[in-house]
């Protein structure tokens, strides 16, 4: 029985729309935000199911795809060159060929593939269910030229049954949080980079030096160390006799008021409250660090080098500060620090931390060396400088203000990238 032209004209149509479901159901499937299709298997969403459980072999998937994609192409040609054979005779066969070659190329190929490309997730899911039926109905043939192209792949050395995860290393997670866009607040994935930036600092970078903690002597006079203790401004005070190198403890302040209000308040009671000192080496990364507090219970320990030799004082604030940004009380601190000046310099205290400057004025400082903008100053001269001294270190503008002690105290700085 002889077709009609009509009829084969509805079935060209027919194997071009399969033709086309199955170029844009292999952009689709492959282009499918993996991470997100896990979320939402997670979530027990039956489409999603459906899709993860096609990708786990992709071998097979590509093979149930190509082979529908190959066989409505190879139909639609030749029923393409008998339809132009019935109209135009011989000459219709090229006529055909080329016309059916356009057709394929634009509505087959094109058209579907750059909406696969542009939605992802819905060409996928709506195509799993035929291709899922599919799978079974061509399950000899999908196993037959499997089994040739994973053998081929063999004698290139290629395993095939390890399917590689998907997984995300840290600068391309780094890229994820940066391209988010609205999805998350510039505030939030500045801790998210943050975080993740933790294990590249050691507590040497954040840790508050030897020469500036505020630490209780209790060799001094009693009378003193009231005093002291009345205008403390932090909740935790190291204990030492004589040196800050000779730690004996840390007391909580309110320890020292309970023992105040129980009208018990003397040296020997305030040592007895006092708990124990904690080191860690100076090349501690801040993860750990974090992680060595939760495990401890503890709040503060104090930095050592090699040679056991104090260097410093970390809290569990400073690690917490590295994540969220400043978020202490003490303003007067903070004003000490760095005093914003009418024509856009700034008067810093040189023994601030590079680390803590670049987060205060968002600066790019070079973090590589020394740890404290006195120390990046005296390596970039390579000696000490005097106290008018100026120079520039890339963009930063820099005037020695005060020295003391051969260690810059004072500096007059500014980026001329802002202005």
């Amino acid at each position: 029985m002889q077709l009609s032209i009509t009829t084969l004209f509805f079935i060209l149509l027919l194997l071009v729309l399969f033709s086309g479901f199955f170029s844009g159901s292999e952009i689709g499937m492959m282009s499918l935000n993996r991470y997100r299709l896990r979320h939402k298997v997670a979530e027990k969403d039956k489409r999603a199911i459906r899709v993860n459980t096609l990708l786990t072999r992709p071998d097979r998937l590509l093979s149930i795809i190509l082979i529908g994609n190959t066989l409505a192409n190879v139909v639609a040609s030749m029923v393409a060159t008998l339809i132009g054979q019935r109209i135009y005779g011989d000459i219709g066969v090229g006529i055909a060929t080329s016309l059916v070659t356009l057709v394929l190329l634009v509505f087959s190929e094109m058209t579907p593939k750059t909406l696969a490309a542009l939605h992802p997730e819905e060409v996928a899911y709506f195509t799993s269910g035929p291709l899922n039926v599919l799978k079974t109905v061509f399950s000899p043939l999908i196993f037959l030229v499997t089994w040739m192209a994973n053998g081929i792949l063999r004698l290139f050395g290629v395993a095939v049954d390890k399917i590689k995860k998907d997984s995300l290393s840290r600068e391309e997670l780094r890229s994820v949080v940066y391209e988010s866009g609205a999805l998350l607040p510039s505030e939030h994935k500045n801790m998210l980079i943050s975080l993740m930036d933790l294990e590249q600092a050691t507590v040497e970078d954040i840790m508050v030096p030897k020469s500036e903690i505020v630490a209780l002597d209790i060799g001094q006079p009693w009378n003193e160390l009231l005093d002291q203790l009345e205008t403390a401004q932090h909740t935790r005070l190291p204990l030492y006799r004589d040196s800050m190198d000779n730690c004996i403890g840390i007391v909580h302040v309110r320890s020292v008021l309970n023992l105040l209000l129980d009208d018990d308040l003397n040296l020997e009671q305030i040592l007895a409250v006092a708990s124990p000192p904690r080191f860690t080496p100076e090349a501690t990364p801040l993860n750990v660090q974090l992680s060595n507090f939760q495990k401890t219970k503890t709040r503060s320990c104090f930095v050592v080098d090699e040679y056991g030799n104090l260097q410093g004082l970390v809290t569990m604030e400073d690690i917490l500060e590295e994540v969220v940004g400043e978020f202490t009380t003490d303003v007067a601190a903070l004003s000490k620090d760095i005093i914003p000046q009418k024509d856009g310099n700034y008067i810093v205290d040189a023994t601030i931390t590079l680390r803590q400057l670049n987060r205060i004025l968002n600066w790019e400082l070079p973090l590589v060396g020394p740890k404290t903008l006195s120390g990046l100053i005296i390596e970039h001269l390579g000696s000490i400088p005097p106290a008018d001294c100026c120079l520039r270190i890339d963009s930063y503008q820099i005037e020695i203000l005060k020295l003391s002690d051969n260690t810059i105290r004072s500096v007059r700085i500014s980026n001329w990238r802002d202005g």
